[in-house]
């Protein structure tokens, strides 16, 4: 005889994700997609089985381009493409874009910064113009002592270095630096919690899987005048201009990608905008980097000026107690807290879908650990 069906489920809360990327997504969003799998609004499909030409999603694309350009304030003279590859193909696609061959100066921040100079050597001159390396990443170079090229194509910065946790706390102002190259900037991974000064921004690119959505999706923000200057070799796909008067479906997007990308953008909205955002960012980084400033147990790399709202990396002072602290964590719930294989130690990543209840959870955690370890 069989046990009868239970009437009822009960139901335990999530665990804390700290993942630097796939990271978390809200709840709200992901109840949603659940809830919309088999069925999206009553057309008998669901988004992954949909024809991205077909009018269905070409109004989720479309509603998700509208509700991004609302949430950053982007200019009409900008577009918005829904591309594919992630930050790394971006190192290649830029200056196959905007590089006309010539030089193009880095600010080498990061991992992710020397990654794009790295790339763009296949495509173009690339040159540091400045960089934080022999000091070990934990500073930024001040715009004031950037060695600039005289006439480069463009300036790319890394504005959030992921893995080293360092992140510009204003872009600077080439114009006032005597350049009048645009700037192109990698916002993967704080994109959505502070605003873009768009008159300081030729080009915007982020992966999604950071602060957006799933992994699969790019987003290129891009100003009108940088279009239509590809180089031979470019993929007719990666082409900005053909991509733009496509409506970014020249080739299949990762429509999905874009779909969850939408739900988020109007979460962020319900939420009240990147405003808010910002300033549940403030509150969180405030409160983490509150606690692990001041231990003994604790200790921070990167100068309190330079530190990231998004991405914390930090160690334990004593580092044989690196695998009882992961342990302890997970038993908690708080997952994913390892730091990056080239840096060591803890990284905690606190992106728009951190709660501040989560962050709590974590200091809380911290605490007790240092208390029972200590």
């Amino acid at each position: 005889m069989t046990a009868p069906a239970p009437t009822a489920t009960m139901t335990t809360p999530r665990p804390y994700n700290f993942s630097a990327g796939p990271a978390a997504l809200p709840e709200e969003v992901l109840r949603e997609a659940a809830a919309e799998m088999l069925d999206w609004h009553g057309s008998g499909m669901s988004v992954m089985e949909m024809s991205h030409r077909g009018k269905e999603f070409m109004s989720i694309a479309e509603a998700a381009e509208a509700e991004l350009r609302r949430l950053l304030a982007v200019p009409a003279s900008y577009k918005v493409l829904f591309m594919q590859g992630g930050g790394l193909a971006e190192n290649a696609i830029v200056p196959m874009n905007l590089s006309r061959g010539g030089v193009v100066d880095f600010i080498v921040s990061g991992a992710w910064s020397a990654k794009s100079a790295k790339e763009a050597e296949r495509y173009c001159q690339a040159r540091v113009a400045a960089s934080n390396a022999a000091g070990g990443h934990v500073s930024l170079p001040a715009p004031s002592t950037w060695q600039l090229s005289t006439d480069p194509s463009y300036v790319h910065l890394c504005s959030n270095e992921t893995i080293h946790g360092v992140e510009v706390q204003q872009l600077p102002d080439l114009a006032a630096l005597g350049c009048d190259a645009p700037l192109v900037i990698d916002c993967s991974s704080h994109i959505l919690s502070r605003t873009i000064d768009w008159s300081r921004v030729g080009l915007a690119f982020a992966g999604a899987q950071k602060n957006i959505g799933p992994a699969g999706l790019t987003i290129v923000i891009v100003r009108d005048d940088l279009l239509g200057h590809a180089l031979p070799i470019c993929p007719s796909a990666f082409d900005y201009q053909l991509v733009a008067a496509n409506s970014s479906m020249y080739n299949t997007p990762p429509t999905y990608g874009i779909y969850i990308a939408g739900l988020v953008f109007g979460w962020i909205t319900r939420q009240g905008g990147v405003a808010e955002m910002e300033r549940r960012a403030v509150a969180k980084a405030e409160l983490l980097y509150g606690v692990l400033g001041d231990h003994p147990f604790y200790r921070l790399a990167v100068e309190p000026g330079s530190r990231s709202r998004m991405n914390v990396p930090f160690f334990l002072r004593d580092e044989r107690h690196n695998d009882a602290f992961l342990a302890g964590a997970r038993e908690r719930g708080l997952l994913q807290l390892k730091g990056h294989k080239s840096v060591g130690g803890m990284r905690a990543s606190i992106y728009n879908a951190m709660p501040l209840a989560g962050v709590q959870a974590l200091v809380d955690y911290l605490n007790d650990f240092a208390r029972r370890h200590g």
